[in-house]
């Protein structure tokens, strides 16, 4: 009798106990899923339309010389084939997403290169400190571009990390991370450029991103906003522009009017440092490799 007791005693701990560790679990798993699912739109209320579910990509990681990936960019769309930079040396690369392999062709020295762009069958490197290496594709076919124009002084001196083209409207656009203007006006500048015919560029408007206005809609307390690269949806005609720093995706209209927010989950986002959209619209965003972690290239499809 004193056995059964016993045993029906112990029995009834262990199952309180394991009734509390399942709670447990269950809690996390469901912090997990609500800090990567709710978008914010600029009236307050949670938007469930949102195109991307950004907790559940397609990943590709990327070679080893690709640990250190920042801009990437796809010409006319073309999924096949990614072209993609690192911040350390000025070596454009190109893969298929599936390669365990690059190549790449050589424009510039060392540096910090932040962002690429394709436009008119041009690529433009963005550095950080503003200059812009602008050759043709058809140096691609080469180990070493030689016909590369740099440019410099085109836009006031800062911290410049985003980069990206409007192919419709025949426009270039250079995103400001940090400067100190900036930081006075609480927003990040974005400046135009018409891309001309001969690869130049010529000024073409000025545009102001707030960070008042994405601290309202994001529902976050005060803190710098530091964008890390830009893409154009051009299905919505909104603007794409992600921060690093913010773990922070911010949606716009086409005169980077705040529209909505998503906070990015930084157990799936490293250091995301690129953003671009294929011809089906789909949404892929590029992050630096971590301590245990390859550079990679996240794929979010869009939801039919």
């Amino acid at each position: 009798m004193k056995y059964n007791k016993f045993f029906l005693t112990s029995s009834f701990l262990i199952g309180i106990a394991f009734l509390g560790i399942s709670c447990v679990n269950g809690n996390r798993d469901d912090k997990q899923s609500d800090s990567t699912a709710t978008t914010t739109s600029a009236s307050g209320a949670a938007k469930s339309d949102f195109p991307y579910d950004l907790a559940k990509p397609v990943k590709y990681n990327m070679p080893h010389n690709l640990f250190e990936i920042s801009g990437i960019v796809f010409h006319n769309g073309d999924p096949k084939e990614v072209f993609a930079i690192q911040d350390e040396d000025g070596d454009l690369f190109h893969l298929g997403l599936g390669d365990k392999e690059s190549k790449f062709t050589k424009f510039g020295g060392k540096g910090d290169y932040e962002d690429v762009t394709i436009i008119k069958n041009y690529f433009i490197v963005l550095k950080s400190n503003g200059e812009l290496h602008t050759f043709p594709i058809s140096e691609l076919s080469k180990p070493e571009a030689t016909n590369v124009t740099k440019t410099k002084d085109l836009v006031p001196k800062a911290e410049y990390e985003g980069l990206a083209a409007d192919e419709k409207n025949n426009m270039i656009y250079v995103l400001t991370k940090d400067s100190k203007p900036d930081s006075k006006a609480k927003a990040s500048s974005i400046y135009g450029f018409k891309f001309n015919n001969d690869a130049t560029l010529t000024a073409a408007g000025q545009f102001s991103l707030s960070h008042k206005a994405i601290e309202k809609v994001s529902g976050a307390s005060k803190s710098r906003f530091r964008p890390s690269a830009l893409a154009k949806n051009v299905k919505t005609n909104e603007w794409y522009v992600l921060s690093s720093v913010n773990k922070l995706l911010v949606i716009t209209d086409a005169d980077f009017k705040v529209k909505a927010t998503h906070a990015l989950d930084p157990g799936l986002f490293n250091q995301p440092e690129g953003i671009a959209f294929d011809r089906d619209n789909n949404l892929y965003i590029s992050n630096e490799g971590g301590t245990l972690a390859a550079g990679n290239i996240l794929l979010f499809k869009l939801r039919k």
